[in-house]
């Protein structure tokens, strides 16, 4: 049975949450990292987050929510992205890139915790679009800490490529 309105509002007001929570993380990390490659991947991500934030409170409003008053911690705490301000206090880039991709698992884990739940399937196709992006945003701050790994280790001779689904594989 599909969940009621009010349930599904509260389901897409976690994930808004969660949006904002990427927004304020990768903001952050972007201006905390020398890395090009780590500030580019952040500020590139931005976009993203923003307009799948918008999508969801426009789905709230379109359910009868209002996406303005809710949450509840609203930003104050970033779940899923606390430690990244301790890392940024220490400017350690191999901590920020590290509570960045927890951050992407965190918002994962409220992804799939919302696909478990028996939503509208209009709701549902915009959190499984979404759920794809959150994905892809975490396999890309993976292969960026993979990739600051190597460097740093030193190894050598290897290299990898990214496939047109955007998995990471050897290269031949």
């Amino acid at each position: 049975m599909t969940m009621k309105n009010d349930d599904v509002v509260s389901v897409l007001e976690d994930l808004i949450e969660t949006c904002q929570d990427g927004i304020e993380g990768f903001k952050t990390a972007s201006e905390s990292v020398e890395n090009p490659a780590a500030k580019t991947l952040f500020l590139s991500r931005l976009p993203n987050i923003q307009r799948g934030m918008a999508e969801l409170k426009a789905e709230v409003r379109r359910l009868g929510g209002d996406p303005n008053k809710s949450g509840t911690v609203g930003g104050a705490i970033h779940r899923g992205w606390i430690n990244l301000k301790s890392a940024v206090t220490g400017k350690n880039e191999e901590a920020i890139i590290n509570e960045c991709e927890r951050g992407e698992e965190h918002a994962a884990h409220v992804y799939e915790d919302a696909l478990k739940k028996d939503l509208p399937m209009d709701t549902r196709s915009i959190v499984e679009r979404q759920y794809r992006g959150v994905v892809e945003n975490l396999e890309r701050v993976r292969a960026l800490s993979h990739d600051r790994s190597k460097s740093t280790t030193g190894t050598t001779g290897s290299s990898t490529t990214r496939t047109s689904e955007g998995d990471i594989r050897p290269s031949a």
